[in-house]
């Protein structure tokens, strides 16, 4: 559903990610984790069309992203760090207009469905420049998720949820995955990664330092819980570095 294949970014002479091949299937959550610099922004952004690879291939469901945006960006329901919106429309408006967009058709009862959900039904006709950060961030959920897209991005989906939202994103991740599409999250979360990721896939300095199920990366590092897991990575790496 989502496949790397030798990608690569540069900023002048900096090389943000070096050459990485990935594969993300259908059914499948698979968590993107890495220290800050790591290049995980860079690769959801190089996946989601918004920065254009320096060398290699991204591509969804056997669709090149920068060579057929539009067709590629129909699959895929993004969910950003930092939720971006209208803010002088209302959480309505909005929703009807990403209707539009993906000619969804009828899709009232859909929207009120969500709004009620996630406890924005009385706020619905209010500006959106109107919310709190975590208003703002249940309604970009919203906006990802309103089309059923077959490939979900999610960067940092936690950031300024309540304990009651933060655990119904939770789940919507997963059964979105069990319903046969693609998730891939980022996350600095150990629990949450540990939680709902089938696949972990770890990044450090552009580089794919690991990637397997928990299990598998248990056995390679002799580690207990994720955060020891990861952990013991970053210091492998380091140990190599200094060796060499």
């Amino acid at each position: 559903m989502i496949e790397l294949i030798q990608y690569s970014k540069t900023y002048g002479a900096y090389q943000a990610v070096k050459p990485l091949s990935l594969t993300m299937n259908p059914g499948v959550v698979t968590s993107l984790l890495g220290p800050n610099g790591a290049g995980k922004t860079t690769t959801i952004r190089a996946i989601v069309g918004l920065t254009r690879p320096s060398a290699g291939q991204v591509k969804v469901q056997g669709i090149d992203v920068w060579k057929e945006p539009l067709k590629a960006k129909k699959l895929i329901g993004y969910i950003p760090d930092r939720p971006y919106l209208y803010g002088k429309l209302s959480a309505r408006e909005l929703l009807r207009f990403i209707a539009g967009v993906h000619n969804l058709g009828e899709v009232t009862s859909k929207i009120e469905n969500w709004l009620q959900f996630f406890s924005l039904e009385d706020f619905g006709n209010s500006l959106i420049e109107t919310y709190s950060h975590g208003m703002k961030q249940k309604l970009t959920v919203i906006a990802a998720m309103l089309p059923e897209p077959p490939v979900l991005v999610v960067d940092e989906p936690m950031v300024g949820l309540d304990p009651k939202a933060a655990k119904q994103v939770r789940e919507l991740l997963q059964e979105h995955a069990r319903k046969g599409n693609t998730v891939l999250l980022t996350t600095h979360s150990m629990p949450l990664a540990e939680t709902i990721s089938e696949k972990i896939a770890v990044l450090h300095k552009g580089q794919l330092r690991a990637l397997g199920n928990m299990e598998e990366l248990k056995n390679q590092t002799h580690g207990g819980d994720l955060e020891e897991v990861f952990f013991k990575l970053l210091e492998e790496e380091a140990q190599h570095v200094a060796a060499t």
